[in-house]
């Protein structure tokens, strides 16, 4: 067991699908669906390296950062680098991607609003070239 898991708050959960994930992620649903229909809550690990791929939320998501080095980045704009304690809120419709760092895992907690048309609507990878230019 290495430190990350040894320090996890939760479990892993399920390897991520590998057609919205560029590498591996564990994601663990810890809340389906609230009493009212409006929100999710989920734990994704990041193996160093791996990204989402280009997304969009409906009505937005809050992404908590509970362990590791990630990347949030928004179509158009430099790359935020993130480490534990960092929030990031995504507004509606912004397309973006969140991942690890090359060197380090990533965790967080994302809460993600419900909507008529789904949680999330998946788009095209983040390329290598994309994400090799991280600084």
């Amino acid at each position: 067991m290495n430190t990350t898991e040894q320090n996890a708050i939760f479990p892993k959960g399920n390897q991520g699908p590998t057609e919205y994930f560029n590498g591996t992620a564990w994601v663990k649903i810890l809340v389906p669906q609230d009493q009212t229909g409006t929100y999710t809550v989920g734990n994704v690990v990041f193996e160093p390296g791996c990204r989402n791929n280009w997304h969009t939320h409906a009505t937005g998501q809050i992404l908590l950062i509970t362990d590791g080095k990630g990347y949030y980045q928004e179509r158009g704009q430099p790359a935020r680098p993130l480490v534990k304690g960092d929030v990031v809120v995504i507004p509606v419709n912004v397309e973006h991607w969140h991942g690890a760092a090359k060197d380090s895992s990533f965790t967080h907690i994302v809460i993600t609003n419900n909507s008529p048309e789904g949680p999330v609507k998946w788009l095209g990878r983040v390329t290598d070239e994309e994400y090799n230019a991280l600084s």
